[in-house]
Protein backbone atom coordinates (compact mmCIF):
# COMPACT_ATOMS: atom_id res chain seq x y z
CA UNK A 1 0.00 0.00 0.00
CA UNK A 2 1.34 3.73 -0.61
CA UNK A 3 0.31 7.59 -0.19
CA UNK A 4 0.01 9.90 -2.23
CA UNK A 5 1.29 13.03 -0.53
CA UNK A 6 0.99 16.87 -1.23
CA UNK A 7 4.18 17.37 -3.10
CA UNK A 8 6.93 20.15 -2.67
CA UNK A 9 5.70 22.34 -6.42
CA UNK A 10 8.97 24.77 -5.36
CA UNK A 11 11.19 26.08 -3.12
CA UNK A 12 9.22 28.28 -1.23
CA UNK A 13 5.96 26.41 -1.39
CA UNK A 14 4.84 25.12 2.46
CA UNK A 15 1.46 24.30 1.43
CA UNK A 16 -1.28 23.32 -1.11
CA UNK A 17 -4.94 23.28 -2.07
CA UNK A 18 -6.98 20.49 -3.42
CA UNK A 19 -8.75 22.20 -6.45
CA UNK A 20 -9.66 19.05 -8.34
CA UNK A 21 -9.76 15.28 -7.67
CA UNK A 22 -9.34 13.55 -11.53
CA UNK A 23 -9.80 9.88 -10.32
CA UNK A 24 -12.32 7.90 -7.51
CA UNK A 25 -11.97 5.20 -5.41
CA UNK A 26 -11.77 2.05 -7.41
CA UNK A 27 -9.87 3.84 -10.23
CA UNK A 28 -6.51 2.49 -11.32
CA UNK A 29 -3.77 4.72 -11.79
CA UNK A 30 -0.08 4.32 -13.13
CA UNK A 31 3.02 6.10 -11.85
CA UNK A 32 3.46 9.44 -13.66
CA UNK A 33 -0.51 10.18 -14.38
CA UNK A 34 -1.85 12.92 -13.24
CA UNK A 35 -4.30 12.55 -10.49
CA UNK A 36 -5.13 15.92 -9.15
CA UNK A 37 -5.05 19.96 -9.19
CA UNK A 38 -3.27 22.07 -6.49
CA UNK A 39 -3.35 25.54 -6.00
CA UNK A 40 -0.57 27.06 -4.37
CA UNK A 41 0.24 30.09 -3.82
CA UNK A 42 1.84 30.57 -7.08
CA UNK A 43 -0.41 28.88 -9.47
CA UNK A 44 -3.07 26.07 -10.19
CA UNK A 45 -1.11 22.56 -11.17
CA UNK A 46 -1.74 19.30 -12.54
CA UNK A 47 -0.23 16.69 -10.21
CA UNK A 48 1.50 13.55 -10.86
CA UNK A 49 1.00 10.41 -9.04
CA UNK A 50 4.33 8.42 -8.22
CA UNK A 51 2.69 5.47 -6.85
CA UNK A 52 0.55 2.20 -9.10
CA UNK A 53 -2.18 0.65 -8.07
CA UNK A 54 -6.09 1.20 -7.24
CA UNK A 55 -7.26 4.26 -5.76
CA UNK A 56 -8.49 2.99 -2.06
CA UNK A 57 -9.51 6.27 -0.45
CA UNK A 58 -9.40 10.23 -0.86
CA UNK A 59 -8.11 11.59 2.11
CA UNK A 60 -8.49 15.39 1.39
CA UNK A 61 -12.04 17.37 0.07
CA UNK A 62 -11.81 19.71 -2.89
CA UNK A 63 -11.16 23.24 -1.38
CA UNK A 64 -8.92 21.96 1.98
CA UNK A 65 -5.81 23.04 2.30
CA UNK A 66 -3.01 21.09 3.66
CA UNK A 67 1.03 21.05 4.44
CA UNK A 68 3.33 19.87 2.10
CA UNK A 69 4.07 15.86 2.96
CA UNK A 70 -0.05 15.54 3.97
CA UNK A 71 -1.07 12.06 2.87
CA UNK A 72 -3.89 12.82 -0.04
CA UNK A 73 -5.13 9.27 -1.07
CA UNK A 74 -4.42 5.60 0.00
CA UNK A 75 -3.18 3.47 -3.37
CA UNK A 76 -2.96 -0.21 -2.47
CA UNK A 77 -1.27 -2.98 -4.76
CA UNK A 78 -2.67 -4.14 -8.30
CA UNK A 79 -5.58 -6.15 -8.46
CA UNK A 80 -2.85 -9.04 -10.17
CA UNK A 81 -0.98 -8.66 -6.85
CA UNK A 82 -3.87 -8.74 -4.41
CA UNK A 83 -5.39 -12.17 -5.86
CA UNK A 84 -3.60 -14.13 -3.00
CA UNK A 85 -6.04 -12.87 -0.65
CA UNK A 86 -9.08 -14.51 -2.04
CA UNK A 87 -11.17 -14.61 -5.13
CA UNK A 88 -13.24 -11.93 -4.39
CA UNK A 89 -10.60 -9.50 -4.09
CA UNK A 90 -9.52 -8.75 -8.16
CA UNK A 91 -13.47 -8.04 -8.86
CA UNK A 92 -14.06 -5.92 -5.89
CA UNK A 93 -11.06 -3.77 -6.96
CA UNK A 94 -10.65 -4.04 -10.35
CA UNK A 95 -12.16 -1.03 -12.92
CA UNK A 96 -14.74 -2.12 -14.57
CA UNK A 97 -15.31 0.33 -16.96
CA UNK A 98 -11.43 0.11 -17.79
CA UNK A 99 -11.59 -4.07 -18.61
CA UNK A 100 -15.15 -5.08 -19.86
CA UNK A 101 -17.54 -3.28 -22.02
CA UNK A 102 -21.17 -3.67 -22.21
CA UNK A 103 -20.93 -6.62 -24.31
CA UNK A 104 -18.27 -8.38 -22.64
CA UNK A 105 -15.44 -7.23 -25.01
CA UNK A 106 -12.13 -5.65 -23.65
CA UNK A 107 -12.29 -2.03 -23.79
CA UNK A 108 -9.95 0.90 -24.08
CA UNK A 109 -8.07 1.49 -21.12
CA UNK A 110 -9.06 5.19 -20.48
CA UNK A 111 -6.39 6.90 -18.04
CA UNK A 112 -8.17 9.08 -15.08
CA UNK A 113 -7.10 12.25 -16.94
CA UNK A 114 -8.77 11.64 -19.77
CA UNK A 115 -12.10 9.90 -18.12
CA UNK A 116 -12.30 13.24 -16.34
CA UNK A 117 -12.59 15.23 -19.29
CA UNK A 118 -15.18 13.03 -21.09
CA UNK A 119 -17.10 13.22 -18.29
CA UNK A 120 -16.95 17.48 -18.24
CA UNK A 121 -17.87 16.47 -22.54
CA UNK A 122 -20.66 14.53 -21.77
CA UNK A 123 -19.16 11.49 -24.17
CA UNK A 124 -18.92 8.10 -23.09
CA UNK A 125 -15.46 6.11 -23.75
CA UNK A 126 -16.93 2.88 -24.28
CA UNK A 127 -17.48 3.32 -27.72
CA UNK A 128 -14.51 5.28 -28.59
CA UNK A 129 -11.61 3.58 -30.32
CA UNK A 130 -8.48 4.77 -28.78
CA UNK A 131 -5.46 6.08 -31.14
CA UNK A 132 -2.94 5.95 -28.10
CA UNK A 133 -0.50 3.54 -26.66
CA UNK A 134 -2.31 -0.38 -26.93
CA UNK A 135 -5.34 1.20 -27.98
CA UNK A 136 -5.70 3.80 -25.02
CA UNK A 137 -8.05 6.55 -25.39
CA UNK A 138 -6.28 9.69 -25.72
CA UNK A 139 -7.37 13.43 -24.76
CA UNK A 140 -7.80 13.92 -29.11
CA UNK A 141 -10.07 10.69 -29.15
CA UNK A 142 -12.51 12.24 -26.10
CA UNK A 143 -12.42 15.47 -27.97
CA UNK A 144 -13.41 14.61 -31.64
CA UNK A 145 -15.95 12.31 -30.15
CA UNK A 146 -17.12 15.40 -28.14
CA UNK A 147 -17.34 17.05 -31.53
CA UNK A 148 -19.10 14.55 -33.38
CA UNK A 149 -22.29 14.75 -30.78
CA UNK A 150 -25.29 16.28 -32.24
CA UNK A 151 -27.44 18.73 -30.40
CA UNK A 152 -24.99 20.49 -28.39
CA UNK A 153 -26.21 24.37 -28.76
CA UNK A 154 -29.19 23.08 -27.30
CA UNK A 155 -27.41 22.41 -23.96
CA UNK A 156 -25.91 25.96 -24.19
CA UNK A 157 -28.75 28.05 -24.71
CA UNK A 158 -31.49 26.42 -21.84
CA UNK A 159 -30.13 28.02 -18.73
CA UNK A 160 -33.68 26.72 -16.85
CA UNK A 161 -32.69 22.90 -17.31
CA UNK A 162 -29.78 24.09 -15.51
CA UNK A 163 -27.03 21.09 -16.96
CA UNK A 164 -24.98 19.02 -15.12
CA UNK A 165 -22.26 21.08 -13.92
CA UNK A 166 -20.07 18.46 -15.93
CA UNK A 167 -21.03 19.07 -19.39
CA UNK A 168 -20.00 22.53 -19.23
CA UNK A 169 -16.67 23.16 -20.39
CA UNK A 170 -14.71 25.07 -18.01
CA UNK A 171 -11.54 25.50 -15.81
CA UNK A 172 -11.36 24.60 -11.88
CA UNK A 173 -10.89 28.58 -10.82
CA UNK A 174 -14.36 28.98 -13.31
CA UNK A 175 -16.20 26.45 -11.67
CA UNK A 176 -14.81 27.82 -7.98
CA UNK A 177 -15.52 30.97 -8.67
CA UNK A 178 -18.97 30.26 -9.74
CA UNK A 179 -20.00 28.22 -6.67
CA UNK A 180 -18.38 30.94 -4.61
CA UNK A 181 -20.66 33.64 -5.66
CA UNK A 182 -23.56 31.39 -6.34
CA UNK A 183 -23.99 31.62 -10.13
CA UNK A 184 -25.19 28.83 -12.32
CA UNK A 185 -21.94 28.20 -14.45
CA UNK A 186 -24.16 26.78 -17.49
CA UNK A 187 -25.88 30.15 -17.64
CA UNK A 188 -22.31 31.95 -18.43
CA UNK A 189 -21.21 32.46 -22.36
CA UNK A 190 -17.94 31.10 -22.57
CA UNK A 191 -14.65 32.81 -24.31
CA UNK A 192 -11.93 30.50 -23.98
CA UNK A 193 -11.26 27.11 -26.29
CA UNK A 194 -14.06 25.64 -27.84
CA UNK A 195 -16.71 27.58 -25.76
CA UNK A 196 -15.35 27.07 -22.50
CA UNK A 197 -15.90 29.01 -19.63
CA UNK A 198 -13.04 30.82 -18.00
CA UNK A 199 -12.25 32.93 -14.67
CA UNK A 200 -12.87 36.11 -17.07
CA UNK A 201 -16.15 35.16 -18.21
CA UNK A 202 -17.46 34.39 -14.30
CA UNK A 203 -16.11 37.81 -13.37
CA UNK A 204 -17.76 39.54 -16.21
CA UNK A 205 -20.66 37.66 -15.86
CA UNK A 206 -21.04 39.37 -11.99
CA UNK A 207 -20.06 42.73 -12.97
CA UNK A 208 -22.67 43.25 -15.90
CA UNK A 209 -26.19 43.07 -16.20
CA UNK A 210 -28.13 40.33 -14.19
CA UNK A 211 -29.15 37.40 -16.73
CA UNK A 212 -32.93 37.70 -17.23
CA UNK A 213 -33.69 33.79 -15.80
CA UNK A 214 -31.91 33.88 -13.00
CA UNK A 215 -32.27 37.00 -11.29
CA UNK A 216 -32.86 35.56 -7.62
CA UNK A 217 -28.80 34.47 -8.47
CA UNK A 218 -27.34 38.50 -8.17
CA UNK A 219 -29.41 39.32 -4.87
CA UNK A 220 -28.04 37.57 -2.21
CA UNK A 221 -24.47 38.60 -3.51
CA UNK A 222 -25.37 42.16 -3.67
CA UNK A 223 -26.83 41.84 0.18
CA UNK A 224 -23.72 40.63 1.39
CA UNK A 225 -21.51 43.10 -0.27
CA UNK A 226 -23.69 45.72 1.14
CA UNK A 227 -23.31 44.34 4.67
CA UNK A 228 -19.71 44.20 4.44
CA UNK A 229 -18.30 47.30 2.21
CA UNK A 230 -19.40 50.72 1.87
CA UNK A 231 -21.90 51.14 -0.55
CA UNK A 232 -20.76 50.94 -4.11
CA UNK A 233 -17.69 48.73 -3.66
CA UNK A 234 -17.54 45.64 -4.67
CA UNK A 235 -15.75 43.20 -2.71
CA UNK A 236 -12.29 41.81 -4.20
CA UNK A 237 -12.32 38.75 -6.69
CA UNK A 238 -10.64 36.02 -6.19
CA UNK A 239 -8.30 37.35 -8.98
CA UNK A 240 -7.42 40.28 -6.86
CA UNK A 241 -6.91 37.34 -4.23
CA UNK A 242 -4.91 35.29 -6.07
CA UNK A 243 -2.46 37.91 -7.02
CA UNK A 244 -2.31 39.27 -3.44
CA UNK A 245 -1.38 35.62 -2.88
CA UNK A 246 1.14 35.42 -5.78
CA UNK A 247 3.15 38.85 -4.80
CA UNK A 248 3.06 37.46 -1.17
CA UNK A 249 5.28 34.86 -2.28
CA UNK A 250 7.24 36.42 -4.55
CA UNK A 251 8.14 38.74 -2.39
CA UNK A 252 8.80 36.39 0.52
CA UNK A 253 11.14 34.22 -1.70
CA UNK A 254 12.88 37.26 -3.18
CA UNK A 255 13.47 38.80 0.04
CA UNK A 256 14.94 35.38 0.80
CA UNK A 257 16.81 35.32 -2.21
CA UNK A 258 18.41 39.01 -1.70
CA UNK A 259 19.28 38.19 2.03
CA UNK A 260 20.69 34.91 1.74
CA UNK A 261 22.66 35.00 -2.38
CA UNK A 262 25.78 36.92 -2.31
CA UNK A 263 25.02 38.41 -5.34
CA UNK A 264 27.29 39.68 -8.66
CA UNK A 265 26.00 41.07 -11.68
CA UNK A 266 27.78 40.94 -15.50
CA UNK A 267 26.41 42.52 -18.60
CA UNK A 268 27.28 41.80 -22.66
CA UNK A 269 26.26 42.73 -25.72
CA UNK A 270 25.29 39.84 -28.34
CA UNK A 271 26.13 40.00 -31.56
CA UNK A 272 22.74 38.95 -33.43
CA UNK A 273 23.80 39.53 -37.20
CA UNK A 274 24.38 36.41 -38.26
CA UNK A 275 21.73 34.24 -36.17
CA UNK A 276 18.98 36.87 -37.55
CA UNK A 277 20.23 36.18 -40.76
CA UNK A 278 20.68 32.40 -40.49
CA UNK A 279 16.90 32.58 -38.98
CA UNK A 280 15.37 34.82 -41.61
CA UNK A 281 16.48 32.62 -44.28
CA UNK A 282 15.40 29.32 -42.41
CA UNK A 283 11.81 31.40 -41.96
CA UNK A 284 11.70 31.71 -45.92
CA UNK A 285 11.15 27.88 -46.32
CA UNK A 286 8.71 27.17 -43.74
CA UNK A 287 4.75 28.18 -43.14
CA UNK A 288 3.68 31.00 -40.87
CA UNK A 289 3.07 29.03 -37.88
CA UNK A 290 5.87 27.21 -37.38
CA UNK A 291 8.68 30.41 -38.16
CA UNK A 292 11.03 30.64 -35.62
CA UNK A 293 12.15 33.56 -33.27
CA UNK A 294 14.86 35.07 -32.09
CA UNK A 295 14.23 34.18 -28.49
CA UNK A 296 14.34 30.09 -29.41
CA UNK A 297 17.77 30.83 -30.32
CA UNK A 298 19.13 32.56 -27.41
CA UNK A 299 17.10 30.00 -25.17
CA UNK A 300 19.12 27.61 -27.07
CA UNK A 301 22.20 28.99 -26.64
CA UNK A 302 21.59 29.89 -23.24
CA UNK A 303 20.99 26.13 -21.81
CA UNK A 304 24.04 24.89 -24.16
CA UNK A 305 26.21 27.34 -22.31
CA UNK A 306 24.81 26.25 -19.77
CA UNK A 307 26.29 22.47 -19.69
CA UNK A 308 29.55 23.89 -20.83
CA UNK A 309 29.92 25.97 -17.46
CA UNK A 310 28.19 23.91 -15.03
CA UNK A 311 28.26 26.35 -11.57
CA UNK A 312 25.62 28.46 -13.37
CA UNK A 313 23.57 25.48 -13.22
CA UNK A 314 22.21 23.66 -10.31
CA UNK A 315 21.09 23.74 -6.76
CA UNK A 316 22.76 25.52 -3.57
CA UNK A 317 21.11 23.45 -0.85
CA UNK A 318 22.66 22.53 2.75
CA UNK A 319 25.51 24.88 2.42
CA UNK A 320 26.56 22.59 -0.53
CA UNK A 321 26.45 23.17 -4.63
CA UNK A 322 25.23 20.39 -6.77
CA UNK A 323 25.57 21.12 -10.37
CA UNK A 324 23.14 19.21 -12.42
CA UNK A 325 23.86 16.99 -15.47
CA UNK A 326 20.49 18.32 -17.15
CA UNK A 327 19.71 21.59 -18.14
CA UNK A 328 16.04 22.04 -17.20
CA UNK A 329 15.49 25.99 -18.56
CA UNK A 330 12.71 27.87 -16.22
CA UNK A 331 11.66 30.46 -18.56
CA UNK A 332 9.75 33.67 -16.58
CA UNK A 333 5.62 33.90 -17.54
CA UNK A 334 3.89 36.51 -16.41
CA UNK A 335 0.21 35.40 -15.62
CA UNK A 336 -2.80 37.11 -17.48
CA UNK A 337 -3.83 38.71 -13.82
CA UNK A 338 -0.39 39.99 -13.13
CA UNK A 339 2.06 37.96 -11.51
CA UNK A 340 5.20 35.94 -12.35
CA UNK A 341 5.65 31.74 -12.70
CA UNK A 342 9.30 30.26 -14.08
CA UNK A 343 8.21 26.47 -15.29
CA UNK A 344 10.85 24.60 -16.55
CA UNK A 345 11.53 23.32 -20.62
CA UNK A 346 13.21 20.21 -19.64
CA UNK A 347 16.56 19.34 -21.19
CA UNK A 348 16.85 22.68 -23.08
CA UNK A 349 19.68 21.35 -24.13
CA UNK A 350 19.07 18.67 -26.25
CA UNK A 351 16.01 19.66 -27.96
CA UNK A 352 16.40 21.08 -31.52
CA UNK A 353 15.65 24.43 -31.85
CA UNK A 354 11.98 24.16 -33.84
CA UNK A 355 10.93 21.85 -30.86
CA UNK A 356 12.49 24.20 -27.47
CA UNK A 357 10.37 26.66 -29.77
CA UNK A 358 7.35 24.24 -29.31
CA UNK A 359 7.63 23.57 -25.84
CA UNK A 360 7.94 27.29 -24.85
CA UNK A 361 4.60 27.98 -26.49
CA UNK A 362 2.97 25.16 -24.60
CA UNK A 363 4.25 26.17 -21.56
CA UNK A 364 3.24 29.71 -21.75
CA UNK A 365 -0.26 28.82 -22.41
CA UNK A 366 -0.14 26.21 -20.01
CA UNK A 367 1.02 28.44 -17.52
CA UNK A 368 -1.64 31.21 -18.17
CA UNK A 369 -4.36 28.29 -18.38
CA UNK A 370 -2.78 27.45 -14.52
CA UNK A 371 -2.06 24.00 -16.01
CA UNK A 372 1.89 23.57 -15.26
CA UNK A 373 2.61 20.14 -13.88
CA UNK A 374 4.53 19.38 -10.74
CA UNK A 375 8.11 18.68 -12.56
CA UNK A 376 7.56 21.66 -13.95
CA UNK A 377 7.84 23.66 -11.53
CA UNK A 378 9.66 21.85 -9.00
CA UNK A 379 13.01 21.59 -10.51
CA UNK A 380 14.68 24.45 -13.34
CA UNK A 381 18.35 24.20 -12.96
CA UNK A 382 18.81 27.59 -14.25
CA UNK A 383 16.36 30.84 -15.29
CA UNK A 384 15.98 33.40 -17.97
CA UNK A 385 13.81 36.22 -18.01
CA UNK A 386 13.04 38.20 -21.08
CA UNK A 387 11.57 41.35 -21.19
CA UNK A 388 12.14 42.52 -24.84
CA UNK A 389 8.90 42.41 -25.60
CA UNK A 390 7.99 45.37 -23.93
CA UNK A 391 10.58 47.37 -24.99
CA UNK A 392 13.17 46.78 -22.00
CA UNK A 393 16.77 47.15 -23.00
CA UNK A 394 18.32 45.19 -19.96
CA UNK A 395 17.11 43.41 -16.96
CA UNK A 396 19.04 42.09 -13.53
CA UNK A 397 16.99 39.16 -11.95
CA UNK A 398 17.19 37.89 -8.35
CA UNK A 399 17.95 34.51 -8.47
CA UNK A 400 15.43 31.97 -7.66
CA UNK A 401 16.76 29.83 -4.45
CA UNK A 402 18.07 27.19 -4.78
CA UNK A 403 19.18 28.25 -8.12
CA UNK A 404 22.54 30.18 -8.69
CA UNK A 405 22.03 32.21 -11.46
CA UNK A 406 19.40 33.76 -13.71
CA UNK A 407 19.95 34.96 -16.75
CA UNK A 408 18.31 38.22 -18.35
CA UNK A 409 17.64 39.18 -21.95
CA UNK A 410 16.62 42.55 -23.32
CA UNK A 411 15.23 43.85 -26.29
CA UNK A 412 16.62 42.93 -29.88
CA UNK A 413 17.82 46.29 -31.50
CA UNK A 414 19.59 47.33 -34.01
CA UNK A 415 22.95 49.07 -32.90
CA UNK A 416 25.88 50.61 -34.58
CA UNK A 417 28.65 48.34 -34.50
CA UNK A 418 32.58 48.92 -34.94
CA UNK A 419 34.16 46.34 -36.41
CA UNK A 420 38.10 46.50 -37.67
CA UNK A 421 37.77 50.70 -37.98
CA UNK A 422 34.65 50.17 -39.87
CA UNK A 423 31.10 51.01 -38.29
CA UNK A 424 28.12 49.60 -39.35
CA UNK A 425 24.70 48.61 -37.87
CA UNK A 426 23.94 44.88 -36.56
CA UNK A 427 20.93 43.23 -34.69
CA UNK A 428 21.98 43.03 -30.80
CA UNK A 429 20.71 42.15 -27.70
CA UNK A 430 22.24 43.03 -24.03
CA UNK A 431 22.09 39.93 -21.79
CA UNK A 432 22.88 40.06 -17.99
CA UNK A 433 24.21 37.39 -15.48
CA UNK A 434 23.07 37.26 -12.06
CA UNK A 435 25.25 34.73 -10.50
CA UNK A 436 25.73 33.51 -6.60
CA UNK A 437 29.09 34.25 -5.72
CA UNK A 438 28.99 31.42 -2.83
CA UNK A 439 29.76 28.98 -6.30
CA UNK A 440 31.18 30.77 -8.98
CA UNK A 441 33.06 34.13 -9.76
CA UNK A 442 33.15 36.86 -12.48
CA UNK A 443 35.53 34.50 -14.47
CA UNK A 444 33.22 31.80 -14.70
CA UNK A 445 30.36 34.24 -15.09
CA UNK A 446 32.31 35.93 -17.92
CA UNK A 447 33.17 33.02 -19.55
CA UNK A 448 29.03 31.81 -19.44
CA UNK A 449 28.07 34.98 -21.58
CA UNK A 450 31.03 34.84 -23.72
CA UNK A 451 30.34 30.98 -24.68
CA UNK A 452 26.41 32.22 -25.48
CA UNK A 453 27.74 35.09 -27.86
CA UNK A 454 30.02 32.07 -29.36
CA UNK A 455 27.06 29.88 -29.34
CA UNK A 456 25.29 32.55 -31.45
CA UNK A 457 27.86 32.91 -34.06
CA UNK A 458 26.84 29.97 -35.32
CA UNK A 459 23.00 29.41 -35.58
CA UNK A 460 23.01 26.45 -37.78
CA UNK A 461 24.51 24.39 -35.10
CA UNK A 462 22.05 25.39 -32.43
Amino acid sequence: MGEFRMPSLGADMEHGKMVEWLVKPGDFVHRGDVVAVVDTDKTVMDVETFEEGVVAELLVDVGTTVPIGTPLARITQTPDDAGHAGPAAPQQTKPAPETAGAAGKVAAPVPPPVRHLAHQLGVDTSGIRGTGKHGAVTRADVERAAAEQPGPATETKVPQAAPPAGRVRSSPRARRLADQLGIDIGTVPGTGPDGAVTEGDIQRAVSGAPVPTEESLPAPEVERAEGALPAGEAPPSEAEDRLSSLRRAVGALMTRSKKTIPHYYLSTTLDLRAAIAWMLLANQQRPVASRLVASALLLKATALAAREVPEVNGFFTDGVFRPSSSVHLGVAVALRHGGLVAPAIHDADTLAVDVLMQKLRDLVSRARAGRLQRSEMADPTITVTNLGDLGVEAVFGVIYPPQVAMVGLGKVMEQPWAHEGLLGVRSAVTATLSADHRVSDGLRGARFLARIDELLQQPEEL
